[in-house]
């Protein structure tokens, strides 16, 4: 048997947010061993210094696998910005090589990155795009977005995915239903959209005991514990900061509803580790979430909007049949759509043709 070779360039799997989920969550697949998939970190968390330190390392590690190593296939994990900068570096490096890429857009922004840039900046991006064997958007809304941007580019959607989990236990009438909050703490997020809405909530009549809310996540940690105190919802909600994705799993494994009212977003991992969990989804019709749930299998509100938030928040925390039938239905979404053994072949498929 020919052997298979793909070389993974991404963020570190140690680092906070949702391509390292994706990574690590692909690594347990068949894909990993089939393909012999190298790995190497070009961006990790810390300072200037640092992040500099590592690309360096990354890109020289990254040539250095090219020469010795020869794989069938570059595939390169970007977001925005800098991101972009080091992603479209390397492509053009595995061009001259002669190595087919598969470059992979997660980033929510990524169009506002491209309307916000220069015009030769715009044209590298068009370029580095139009020359990649296959353009990798992660849902139909972001692969119209860089249809845009480069009408020329082969671009592919392919979600993200997730590994299906036995469904969490519903609460008793006695019991108070845990509500979660995932995700970088802050405005993009739609944080504190989230506490003025559960404050109006309570302030609403919803009595105090039936409910709980945990917020967990990096950013405006300090903020958001203010923000508690300020409108008096110590009793109700807890702001952990950032946790580590052993406790992620545990905190969803208590939790029925998973609330993020983003203002903007890619395709977040947060909702599908709670869809394939059967957790209640309350989100915004933002970026790629509508094509990850519908009212089907969750509940959307428009972005900003407190009043609508709170009628979701206080509909699915009320309803105890409806909030375990939206669960329900958005573990089978997963099982149908998202599941990662499903999502790796289709990598598979399109290793083998852009090889070719």
């Amino acid at each position: 048997m020919t052997r298979q070779r793909a070389l993974w360039v991404s963020t570190s799997m140690a680092t906070r947010g949702g391509v390292a989920t994706f990574v690590r969550t692909i690594r347990q697949t068949r894909l990993w061993t089939d393909w012999e998939i190298h790995h190497i970190v070009t961006h990790r968390d810390g300072s200037i210094a640092t992040r500099l330190r590592t690309f360096i390392t990354g890109a020289v590690a990254f040539v250095m696998a090219l020469v010795f190593h020869r794989p069938d296939v570059v595939h390169l994990h970007t977001a925005s910005y800098g991101s972009f900068v080091r992603k479209a570096t390397l492509a053009w490096i595995a061009r001259v090589a002669r190595i087919p890429v598969v470059l992979h857009v997660h980033g929510a922004e990524f169009h506002s990155f491209y309307c916000r840039s220069p015009g030769s900046v715009q044209w590298i991006i068009r370029s580095t795009l139009t020359h990649a064997s296959a353009v990798v958007a992660l849902g139909a809304g972001w692969a119209g977005r860089l249809e845009l941007i480069a009408p020329q580019a082969r671009i592919i959607v392919v979600p993200n995915a997730v590994r299906p989990r036995v469904a969490v236990t519903q609460p008793t009438a006695a019991e108070p239903v845990h509500a979660v909050f995932l995700g970088e703490i802050g405005d993009r997020k739609g944080t504190f959209t989230l506490l003025d809405a559960w404050a109006k909530l309570l302030a609403d009549g919803f009595g105090q005991g039936r409910a709980r809310l945990t917020i967990a996540g990096d950013g405006e940690v300090r903020r958001a514990r203010d923000t508690v105190t300020e409108l008096a919802l110590n009793d109700s909600v807890n702001v952990l900061g950032w946790i580590g994705s052993d406790a992620v799993a545990d905190l969803l494994e208590t939790a029925q509803v998973l609330v993020l009212p983003s203002r903007n977003e890619g395709q977040p991992m947060a909702i599908l580790e709670a869809m394939a969990r059967g957790l209640c989804v309350v989100a915004c019709n933002v970026g790629g979430i509508p094509d990850l749930i519908d009212d089907s299998c969750g509940v959307l509100v428009a972005a900003g909007d407190v009043d609508a938030l709170v009628s979701a928040l206080r509909h699915v925390l009320r309803d105890h049949e409806d909030r375990s039938r939206l669960g329900s239905a958005a573990l089978r979404r997963v099982e149908a759509d998202f599941d990662v053994e499903v999502v790796s072949r289709r990598f598979d498929t399109i290793y083998r043709q852009v090889r070719r």
